[in-house]
């Protein structure tokens, strides 16, 4: 574990209609699901109140850009999140790049013996956990925390 940052890192999968959360131990041994949040105006609370139980290093938001490494809406729109959720909670921000984790959880969610529409409601938690995983083990592996922090003075759009 060379270089690994010890602390409980919050993992979130933000999507149009919920947001899935996952967390870590402090160790980095095991990401597991927290819950879903409803994608509403009270998002960013429910995030805060998780922030101020499980007391994160910081959030490791997924950034869903496409198969190329371009931008996308939905890019634009967890740059957004994951920045008014820095602001909301002042704890730190890693976005990372979350390709394949939902498409990940789905194919981990069939293997299990569930089908996509009894999936719908843990399948979000479930793309955190992968994001969150990958991230762990890239810091651990490299000594490099994975993806890119915000700017702690950077406002939300």
């Amino acid at each position: 574990m060379s270089g690994f940052r010890r602390g409980v890192r919050l993992g979130i999968d933000v999507g149009r209609a919920r947001i899935g959360v996952a967390r870590c131990d402090p160790d980095g041994m095991l990401a597991v699901p927290v819950e879903t949040v409803a994608r509403s105006e009270a998002s960013l609370d429910r995030l805060a109140e998780l922030a101020g139980e499980y007391e994160p290093l910081e959030f490791v938001v997924g950034l869903p850009v496409n198969m190329q490494g371009s931008d996308t809406a939905s890019t634009v729109d967890a740059r957004d999140f994951a920045a008014a959720l820095q602001a909301r909670t002042g704890t730190p921000v890693r976005l990372v790049d979350e390709r394949l984790s939902t498409v990940t959880a789905h194919a981990a969610l069939r293997s299990s013996g569930r089908s996509q529409k009894n999936s719908r409601s843990i399948v979000d938690q479930i793309a955190a956990v992968v994001l969150l995983q990958q991230a762990i083990d890239m810091e651990k592996s490299t000594g490099n925390p994975a993806g890119a922090t915000i700017p702690l003075d950077e406002e939300p759009v």
